[in-house]
Order: structure tokens, then C-alpha cells, then sequence
């Protein structure tokens, strides 16, 4: 008996803890993978082919590239630091940047917590395919679309309606599969028993979910692109350049929803591991390395699927889009059938698939553990853990029955399109705009303050809406035009500032004004995010991280956001989409709500932590709400000493020069 509590204290360890008593990862190791894992899924081998293969060619890496760099990886700082810094979930963490923000925190956990039931529902599939590998001959060989529609996916198909006709497409069939179901049970029977005991479970569990999807990718790759015709798929992927589709929304806002999926940005679950983390650990380079070992695993993986895709001959359809994981689910069955030991490789592939998307979707719901383990500490965490798997467990059965299939099409596609694209926005204008407000409209005046902002909030609504309505050139000049109007009124109305500001902008008044209006919010949050994660040899936030998130990461989003309520416009009669639609735009009350009545979201905060949005005026000082050590605080009041000093001195100087 000794003997087996000691092998589950090995397979399941208590986590550690950290000196503040939180649960803390055995390793920045475990951190690193268990979040390589979120991102590592059904995204990268099965999702983004599709993604690929609907705006095919060379320029489809532009806006995916442009998406990771610009907005994936600044994100993803920014999720990564606060959690680490302010040792809470999304809720937590934004309420620490202003309490106005405890909408845009939890609207992170809403869309995970919606991802992780249709999510499951794929891995039910994935598990049919399982199961059928061990018969011989593979039942799909020779029929791969047609063994996935009609035998895993089960669906009766809808009856078909014009848009714009007064008629609605039809679903006739409504009754749950059994076998769907009884998988999805299973699966979330198993995300219980990794999360049941926390970061210590998990921390082992990574190590298995990273490693083997790795080996059998490369295998699947090799065998892929020795099939005949390869060639043709491969040529599909990266051997053409359509420069045409550069100038269609489609393909910039498919990039951003394929980035922001794959590695998780926007979905929360980033914020909750961080703050798990050692509180010093090098959260920059962390995320560097998250995204861009993501991104090269899913370009490589990719050419597993386009092999296939050549040897059957498969071309796209203008103007037909394929399912968000069709392409994945058709060709890499088909691959292994083409492999000697068909049934040996089809078990690894499935398995593979499995664990890759196991590893997701325990990440998902862990955001929402942590979530409610942070906001109360009466129910222990196996009980939390077990309800929240119950309620996802119910919201996966909608996915389960005869029309799941075009319902989880049409719930990914605009939580992705909307709601996805809304909340990453939201992250870059608001930790950018919002952050120590009180400091700037107290240093320029409230009117400069209010028109600074509505001006360039204004260029991005009405610059998109116009370019939609009339022409881009005309939306563009729009939206230029009304920032720089905005921005000089602010400047003619705004007051001096008083407190000191980076060298460079303190030559003269206007650029004073200029530095506090426009930069102000997003220099102090990385000034005093640094305090914690750039510490010793860490890698420091940059400079240019902020402007990067606020003036072009923004404006990017609102272009591809723009996008959406045209491609709405074409499925309008369809009630899948319609729902999906809905299910996108709750995203995006929860924030206005949490930017008016933040109150209503302090349920989600533990009592004693809720006034840590409350941070005091105090222009140019470093430290905000930062939880810090003692050395740092001295530096702190040495610097705040300084300023005051500084303030003072430049107040009697200025009376003075009135006196004389």
C-alpha cells in the first residue's frame, strides 16, 4: 500500500509553493510546456491546413507573420507579465491595471470557456478514428471525406436556403450520437484527472503531451511528401503568390483568428499559468519562445496535410470555404493508409491527435479553475474542478447530435471573427489607454485627455465603417484625418505637464503634452512590469512594446474586425451562424459592462484584493500597484524623492520668474 501511494505522489506530486502561498510550477520547464501545450493542438495539424488551404499560397503568410509579430507576441507579453507580476488569473491580473478592466479579464475566461466544449467534441471524433484504426483494411481507405462525414461526424445534411430568398436553412436532424457522446465523456473524464491536483499533475502530464506529437509529426511528414503527386499540395502551400487576396478581407482576418487560436492569445489561460510562475522568472523570453516554437511547428506540420492534399488531387474552390478542420480530418487518415502497417500508424497518428488536443483543452478550463480557486476558498479545488468539468461535459452535448457539426462551424467561425479578434483589441487599447489615467488627466486636463482619445478611437470605428461603405482610400483618409485633428485640439487644450518625462520628450512643452497623451499609460505599465519580470538578466519589456500594441497593433484588429458583419451579411439565414453570431457579441457586452459597473464583477475577486485597482495619483512615479520587494521599494522612494524634489524645484523657479 506504501508502495502505491508512493508511485501516485510521483505521478501526481502536491504542487509547490511560493513564498506568497500560491501553487508554483516544479520548473520553468513545466511553465514553458504545459503553455507550448495550450497552444500545441488540433490548431496547428488540423485547424490551420484548413486555414491555409482556403486562402492558398505564399501571401498567406504576410498577415500571418505581420499577426504574429506585431500582435501574438506583444500579447502575449502582456498576458504572461501581469500574471506573473500581480499572482492572479485574467480577472485579478486586469483588475490590478484599473478595476474598469475586470470585464476585458473575464471576457478572456468567456472565450475559452465557450472553445473547450466544441473543442471536446473534435476530440470525439478523433477518438472514432481511434477506434476504427484497429480494423483491417482502414474503413476510410479510398473514401476520406466520405468516412468522415457520414461514419464520425454523423450528421444529416441541412436543407439548403439562399440568402436573401425569406426562407431559413433547415437542420432535420436533432438527436444525440451515442458514440460522440460517450467519447466526449471520456475526454473530459480525463482533463479531470489532470488538473484534479494542480500544477504538480500537470507538470508531469507535459512532458508525455509535447514529446511523442513531435516524433509522430515528423514520421507523418516524411511519408507525406514521398507520396505521388506531393509535389502538386506542397506547390498549393508555398509555391504560389496570389497577390490578389491581399486585397480581400478574408484572408487578413482568417490569419488573425488562426493566430490568436493556435497559441491561445486572447483565451486567458496564459494569465492563469503565469501566475503559478516563480515571480522572477523571464517572462519575455518566455513568450518569444511559446509563439515562435508554435508557429514553426504548425508551418512545419502543414506539410504533412499538403502532401496528402497533392496525391489526392484536391484544389480549392473559388468562393467555397471549407470547414475549420475538414482539410486536416480528410487528408492525414488518408496518409497513413498509404504507410506500410496502415493500422500501426493510423492507432499513433489518432493517439498523437489526441494528446495534442488533450493538452488544449485541459489548459482552457484550468484558466476557469483558477478563476473561481482565486475568488472564493470555501470549496476546495477538486470540488471546482469537478463542477466545471460537469457544466462543459453538458455544453459539449449541443455538439454531439445530428447538426453539432455545422453548429460547431458556425460558433468557431465568429468567436473567432468577433468575439476573439474584439477581446485581443480590447487587451492593446485598454492596458495602453486606461492604465494610471488619473496621472495623465491630472497632468493635462481632463478635456485634453477625453478628445485625445475619442479622436483616435473615433479614426478606428469610422475609418473602418467608411472604407466599407464608400472605398478604403476614403476610410483611410477618414481615420487619419480625425486622429490628427483630435490629436492637435488635445495638444492646444492640454496643460503642461509638471512631473518629469523621458529625456527626449521634455525639449519643449508640446512634446510633453504629446509623451502623457500618447505614451504615458503604456511607458508606466512597462516601466513597472519590468520591476518584477526584468529583473537581474531577464529580457526587459521593450520600449517599443507598448506603441506596438496601442498604434499598430489596434488599428490592425480594427480593420480585421471590420470584416466580419459583411461575411455575416452572406449566411444571415442560416440559424447556426446566427447563433454563433450571438455567441461572439456576449464577448464584447461583458467588456462594456465591466467598463461601466465594475462593481458587478467583484464577485470574481477575493475581498481583500479588490481595492488593488485603486491606484493612487502619482505622475512619474514608478511602482503603481506592483507587489515588490524591499530593495526595489527603497529605489522606489529614493526615485519618488527625486521627482518631488525635481517638482518642487521647478515650482519656485516658475514663481520666480513671476516675481520678477
Amino acid at each position: 500500500m506504501n508502495a502505491i501511494k508512493k508511485v501516485g505522489k510521483w505521478l501526481a506530486p502536491p504542487p509547490k509553493t511560493s513564498d506568497d502561498g500560491r501553487d508554483q510550477w516544479s520548473s520553468r520547464t513545466s511553465f514553458v510546456l504545459a503553455s507550448m501545450g495550450g497552444c500545441a493542438g488540433m490548431g496547428n495539424l488540423l485547424r490551420f491546413p484548413s486555414q491555409v488551404y482556403n486562402n492558398n499560397g505564399l501571401q498567406w503568410f504576410i498577415p500571418y507573420l505581420m499577426a504574429i509579430f506585431i500582435i501574438a507576441i506583444p500579447i502575449l507579453v502582456l498576458e504572461i507579465a501581469i500574471g506573473q507580476a500581480y499572482r492572479g488569473g485574467s480577472v485579478i491580473a486586469y483588475n490590478n491595471i484599473s478595476r474598469r478592466l475586470k470585464g476585458v479579464g473575464l471576457s478572456l475566461l468567456y472565450t475559452t470557456f465557450v472553445v473547450g466544449p466544441y473543442f471536446v467534441a473534435n476530440l470525439s471524433w478523433i477518438m472514432i478514428y481511434f477506434r476504427n484504426s484497429f480494423t483491417s483494411p482502414l474503413p476510410w481507405t479510398g473514401r476520406g471525406q466520405g468516412f468522415y462525414m457520414n461514419d464520425v461526424v454523423a450528421n444529416v445534411d441541412p436543407i439548403a436556403a439562399a440568402p436573401g430568398s425569406g426562407n431559413w436553412v433547415q437542420y432535420p436532424g436533432t438527436a444525440l450520437i451515442g458514440e460522440t457522446v460517450g467519447w466526449a465523456t471520456f475526454t473530459w473524464f480525463l482533463v479531470w484527472l489532470c488538473i484534479v491536483r494542480g500544477v504538480g499533475l500537470t507538470g508531469r502530464v507535459v512532458y508525455f503531451t509535447m514529446g511523442l506529437p513531435i516524433i509522430i509529426t515528423i514520421v507523418l511528414i516524411g511519408r507525406s511528401a514521398s507520396l505521388p503527386n506531393a509535389w502538386r499540395g506542397i506547390k498549393l502551400y508555398i509555391g504560389e503568390f496570389n497577390a490578389d487576396q491581399l486585397g480581400r478581407g478574408q484572408i487578413w482576418q482568417t490569419a488573425c483568428g488562426q493566430v490568436f487560436f493556435s497559441t491561445g492569445v486572447g483565451f486567458g489561460y496564459f494569465t492563469s499559468y503565469a501566475s503559478y510562475n516563480q515571480k522572477l522568472s523571464n517572462a519575455v523570453m518566455d513568450s518569444i519562445v511559446i509563439v515562435c516554437s508554435n508557429a514553426l511547428f504548425e508551418c512545419i506540420a502543414a506539410f504533412a496535410v499538403f502532401g496528402v492534399i497533392g496525391f489526392l488531387g484536391m484544389t480549392p474552390t473559388p468562393g467555397e470555404r471549407v470547414g475549420s478542420f475538414t482539410v486536416g480530418f480528410i487528408t492525414l487518415p488518408l496518409a497513413v493508409t498509404e504507410m506500410p502497417g496502415a493500422n500501426f500508424w493510423a492507432v499513433a497518428l489518432f493517439f498523437t491527435l489526441m494528446v495534442l488536443g488533450f493538452s488544449s483543452a485541459f489548459a482552457m478550463l484550468d484558466a476557469a479553475v483558477t478563476l473561481t480557486m482565486d475568488a472564493q476558498k470555501k470549496v476546495p479545488r477538486w470540488g471546482v474542478v469537478t463542477i466545471l468539468v460537469v457544466v462543459s461535459f453538458l455544453l459539449t452535448l449541443m455538439y454531439c447530435t445530428q447538426f453539432g457539426f455545422y453548429l460547431l462551424d458556425g460558433v468557431d467561425r465568429w468567436l473567432n471573427d468577433v468575439a476573439l479578434v474584439f477581446v485581443v483589441w480590447s487587451e492593446c487599447i485598454s492596458a495602453t489607454t486606461i492604465y494610471r489615467m488619473k496621472d495623465v488627466i491630472g497632468q493635462v486636463g481632463r478635456p485634453a485627455f477625453a478628445i485625445y482619445n475619442i479622436g483616435f478611437l473615433g479614426a478606428m470605428i469610422l475609418g473602418v465603417a467608411i472604407a466599407h461603405a464608400v472605398s478604403p482610400g476614403a476610410g483611410a483618409g477618414l481615420g487619419f484625418g480625425l486622429f490628427v485633428a483630435g490629436t492637435m485640439l488635445a495638444l492646444l487644450l492640454a496643460k503642461t505637464p509638471e512631473s518629469t518625462v523621458p529625456k527626449f520628450w521634455s525639449r519643449n512643452a508640446v512634446l510633453t503634452r504629446f509623451y502623457y497623451l500618447a505614451f504615458y499609460s503604456g511607458d508606466m505599465l512597462r516601466h513597472n512590469l519590468n520591476l518584477i519580470v526584468g529583473t537581474g538578466k531577464n529580457w526587459k519589456i521593450p520600449m517599443v512594446w507598448a506603441p506596438t500594441l496601442r498604434y499598430i497593433g489596434a488599428p490592425i484588429l480594427a480593420i480585421v474586425y471590420g470584416f466580419s458583419y459583411p461575411g455575416f451579411y452572406a449566411v444571415r439565414n442560416d440559424p447556426m451562424h446566427i447563433f454563433g453570431f450571438a455567441i461572439g457579441h456576449l464577448g464584447l457586452v461583458i467588456i462594456a459592462l465591466g467598463l461601466i459597473v465594475p462593481s458587478w464583477f467583484d464577485l470574481f475577486i477575493p475581498v481583500e484584493r479588490r481595492s488593488e485597482g485603486m491606484i493612487p495619483y502619482a505622475p512619474g512615479v514608478i511602482g503603481g500597484s506592483i507587489d515588490i520587494d524591499a530593495a526595489t521599494s527603497d529605489r522606489m522612494e529614493r526615485d519618488f524623492r527625486q521627482y518631488d524634489n525635481r517638482r518642487r524645484s521647478i515650482i519656485d523657479k516658475a514663481a520666480l520668474d513671476l516675481k520678477v
